[in-house]
């Protein structure tokens, strides 16, 4: 194999190589932000069950009727 042969092969690879870590750098970004969007979510669930738990006067402590 030439010399110039083996460069356009290594050109022809580190242009593939760039182009899988542009679109792994794209997955992780999109996943991020999907992980972000949903631990809002739940914090928002979270104030949400508190805020109905005191509404109702549930106690987080009350013990389980005798029956269980």
């Amino acid at each position: 194999m030439e010399v110039e042969e083996r460069i356009i092969d290594l050109q022809s690879r580190l242009a593939f190589q760039d182009d899988t870590i542009q679109a792994l750098n794209d997955a992780l970004v999109a996943q991020q932000r999907l992980m972000e969007r949903l631990q809002l979510q739940v914090a928002a669930l979270i104030k949400r069950q508190d805020e109905v738990g005191s509404q109702f006067g549930l106690a987080e402590d009350e013990a389980p009727p005798p029956h269980y």
